[in-house]
């Protein structure tokens, strides 16, 4: 047993320590082992079925087609890297966990597909760093309980809201500084009682580490606060939905490889971002992969509903962000992203979209400087402009048959993914906005 790791825990005054991991619905999931036991746990983690890997959101049973069920055990293995005492729950510590099966990682694990990714980028020589960019709500009850409302009525960037939400928003930022994630940015969102806080960017693995520490966080203070948090994308009908963006750039030997000559993009960079846009409609069932994201999805509303990019441009799918100041741009945002998803298979799976857009030399285009709906049909038709998938059966049908997202999956993931999805879409499809929000609300 390690010792430094022992006299951490008693300093800390940690009684269970939580292994996480994040199943193909996007529910973050643990199972906690007392200090006490350490020694047994350290190395080999915990056990959990196999089987957890085919549960959709909406209850905890096997989806049919997923290749599993009841019978084998994977091992949820500490990544003690990602170690940290959790401020919102005193005596608990929350460690990421990778999914083992026969003394191997298993095919899988969410985890470990986002590191065969990053692996295969190192392979062209690029490294991949990000930024997951979280809007969610603040809700409390109404005093009869029969509702859950706004923490507040305001509007976009209101220092009103600022000044109601204070006390838990400060909290908020505190618990994520005192696990070393960055705090870069905040304000109030479009939706009353909806924030932003916008963190740092960092390697692949760990933006996609943080993403699930970030939303632990913010649900755990806001409990002490007496309030609920969510991401889910749609909340309410006449309020404004819940992104997550994604922000990415392409590094080789410590030099940004966005930035192209008189604030354009790289052809690297281009080419990357023109694979990203071929395979958006598969990609989709990955970043936006939830029945109630598509409620989100909605030209005119900045959410990406068409394929295609712009500078600046909030209505493109891929917006590339300018700087006043060189080296312009820096980075790629994809906005058809929320916070339904797993951020290992969303982050994952853009980088095998955009790694076969270089590979193949792909061309995206001229950028788009208006919202593309207000194009006419025939000139967005002229210049490869298209409304993507509309609905999750549509962006599920667009992955069954993207060999290459399928292949970069593998096999088993990509089966038991969408046997997921596909159970999601049939049980969930025809409900109205209450009964999903009602179901999905504390899931996000």
């Amino acid at each position: 047993m390690n010792r430094e790791l022992q006299q951490t825990l008693e300093q800390q005054n940690i009684r269970f320590v939580r292994v996480l991991w994040c199943d193909n619905a996007n529910v973050i999931r643990g199972k906690a082992f007392h200090t006490g036991f350490l020694a047994e746990h350290q190395q080999q983690g915990v056990s959990i079925a196999i089987a957890q890997q085919a549960i959709p959101v909406m209850y905890d049973a096997v989806a049919p087609d997923s290749g599993l069920g009841p019978v084998g055990e994977a091992w949820l293995v500490p990544d003690w890297s990602t170690y940290n005492a959790l401020p919102y729950a005193p005596g608990h510590a929350r460690v990421m966990g990778d999914m083992v099966r026969g003394g191997e990682p298993w095919a899988l694990c969410p985890r470990g597909f986002l590191k065969r990714m990053i692996a295969e980028a190192e392979a062209e020589g690029l490294q991949v760093l990000a930024a997951f960019e979280n809007e969610f709500y603040l809700l409390r009850q109404t005093s009869d309980r029969a509702a859950i409302v706004p923490a507040d009525e305001t509007v976009f960037a209101s220092t009103l809201a600022m000044d109601l939400n204070h006390a838990v928003i400060d909290d908020i930022t505190e618990a994520l500084l005192a696990q070393g994630i960055p705090v870069e940015r905040y304000y109030p969102e479009s939706g009353g009682g909806q924030h932003e806080i916008a963190i740092r960017y960092t390697q692949a693995l760990q933006s996609a580490d943080w993403q699930i520490a970030f939303r632990e966080t913010v649900r755990g203070v806001a409990l002490r606060h007496g309030l609920r948090a969510s991401f889910l994308p749609k909340i309410f009908a006449d309020q404004a939905g819940s992104g997550c963006h994604l922000h990415l750039s392409l590094w080789r030997q410590g030099e940004n490889l966005i930035p192209g000559e008189q604030g354009k993009l790289s052809a690297i960079a281009r080419s990357f971002v023109a694979g990203i846009l071929h395979h958006l409609p598969a990609l989709m069932a990955l970043t936006t992969p939830s029945v109630n994201s598509y409620r989100r999805l909605q030209p005119h509303f900045w959410s990406g509903a068409y394929r295609c990019w712009g500078m600046d441009n909030r209505e493109a799918a891929v917006r590339v962000p300018s700087n006043p100041e060189p080296p312009s741009p820096t980075h790629i945002e994809l906005k058809t992203v929320d916070a339904s998803a797993n951020p290992y298979l969303a982050l994952g799976a853009t980088i095998a979209a955009g790694l076969d857009g270089i590979r193949q030399e792909l061309d995206p285009g001229e950028p788009v400087a208006i919202d593309p709906g207000h194009l006419p049909e025939a000139e967005r038709r002229l210049h490869g402009i298209d409304r993507l998938p509309e609905n999750l059966g549509m962006a599920i049908e667009h992955l069954s048959c993207n060999k290459t997202l399928l292949d970069a999956l593998g096999t088993d993931l990509a089966q038991a993914f969408l046997a997921v999805r596909r159970m999601e879409w049939k049980a969930l499809q025809e409900k109205p906005l209450e009964e999903e929000v009602k179901l999905l609300l504390e899931r996000y």
